[in-house]
């Protein structure tokens, strides 16, 4: 082997490690699109999700900024080379993407393009999506090394993204299921609340007319029933309903989510909230995000008994969130050195674009704990 080919096996080995440590589809998609423009030397890379109505449920982009974007317009539709990428389960490698017959042109703000390398992404003889990479860095365009490093690649994205996509079903059917569980003590507690309310209501009928007093105590027994009725009636349809960010705040948000876990996981998972932060929309999203990517993190890779999750006020002003569990541990500095395992890039990316610091302590055996601190945001 080659010092080259050993570089290149190199590279798709830590590309594939990172793409399977995501279970999150979404970051599926960025990581499929940011490795192969990484491991193929490309300036522009993309990746197109097809939905069942000629366009794309899922269009990821990298090498085009947030304001090209906005000027380039509305997403692409399953036209030109496009939808010939989706179509045909073969690849495409082209000198000049322009010479293709089936090439139908961009927008006014488009970046032109010139080498192009296009690879399908299969799972069980259907194409689930499509890898567009273009105007490769290096001199000469892609080669055909380029195109078999890439096939590989994407054989291995059509994993990870059937992977993430069955992981977030299967959290769909369990909160579906604990729902059910919820609507079932629902019916049972306040189906027998009910039942004592009717024969304390057919008691005060009887006993009006011979024995006032016991009927008045009948009838206060039936406001008391009437009350814990309502009271469970409340307190079960409220776990029912998912809390919403805009409607209910992040705390309540972070604190279903922690319900949720401790419900459908064997590990034990705890809730602590010393204060309420103030934070905007944007910042509490960064909170609730990190705080679920800490907690995946934990049940699915740590063996933990328990895992909490606490929020509590910073001296001064902001929020400061800890995730912390009695599991496995593991080495930061060799996992963040060899790989981007477990989102702890994305996730100290998340909070240093929010103002804040995020610092993660761990050994091996010894357990880990995800620490967020987010300062109070100033305002001009």
């Amino acid at each position: 082997m080659t010092k080259e080919q050993a570089s290149e096996l190199h590279a798709l080995s830590s590309a594939v490690l990172a793409l399977n440590q995501h279970l999150d589809v979404r970051e599926v998609l960025r990581m499929v699109v940011s490795s192969a423009r990484a491991l193929l030397g490309a300036r522009y890379a993309a990746l197109g999700v097809p939905d069942d109505h000629g366009a794309f449920a899922e269009f990821v982009a990298v090498g085009v900024s947030d304001a090209q974007w906005q000027a380039i317009g509305p997403l692409p539709r399953q036209h030109g080379l496009l939808g010939v990428m989706l179509q045909d389960p073969h690849p495409q490698r082209l000198a000049d993407i322009r010479a293709h017959p089936r090439f139908a042109g961009w927008p006014r703000a488009h970046p032109a393009l010139k080498d192009f390398l296009g690879m399908p992404i299969v799972s069980d003889d259907e194409i689930v999506g499509a890898i567009y990479l273009a105007n490769k860095t290096a001199p000469g365009g892609f080669t055909a090394d380029d195109e078999e490093l890439l096939a590989v690649f994407a054989a291995h994205a059509a994993i990870a993204l059937t992977n993430a996509r069955l992981y977030e079903r299967n959290h769909e059917l369990s909160v579906v299921e604990e729902r059910h569980r919820l609507a079932q003590e629902l019916h049972d507690a306040v189906s027998q609340k009910l039942f004592s309310l009717r024969l304390s209501a057919s008691a005060v009928a009887t006993l009006v007319g011979t024995d006032p007093g016991r009927a008045r105590d009948e009838l206060n027994r039936v406001q008391e029933l009437a009350s814990e009725a309502l009271g469970e009636l409340r307190s079960v349809i409220w776990e029912l309903r998912p809390a919403e960010l805009a409607d209910d705040g992040f705390v309540a948000v972070l604190k279903q989510h922690v319900q949720v876990l401790d419900r459908i996981h064997d590990p034990e998972v705890l809730w602590r909230a010393r204060c309420v932060p103030h934070l905007d929309d944007d910042r509490a999203a960064v909170v609730v995000r990190i705080a679920q990517e800490a907690l995946h993190n934990a049940l699915r890779h740590a063996q933990p008994k328990r895992v909490t999750v606490t929020l509590s006020c910073r001296v001064g002003g902001g929020a400061l969130l800890e995730v912390a569990d009695d599991g496995s541990g593991f080495d930061v500095t060799e996992v963040e050195r060899t790989s981007r395992r477990l989102g702890l890039g994305s996730m100290r990316d998340r909070a240093r674009d929010a103002g804040g610091e995020l610092t993660i302590a761990s050994s091996p055996g010894r357990g880990t704990t995800v620490r967020l601190e987010l300062p109070e945001e100033h305002r001009s």
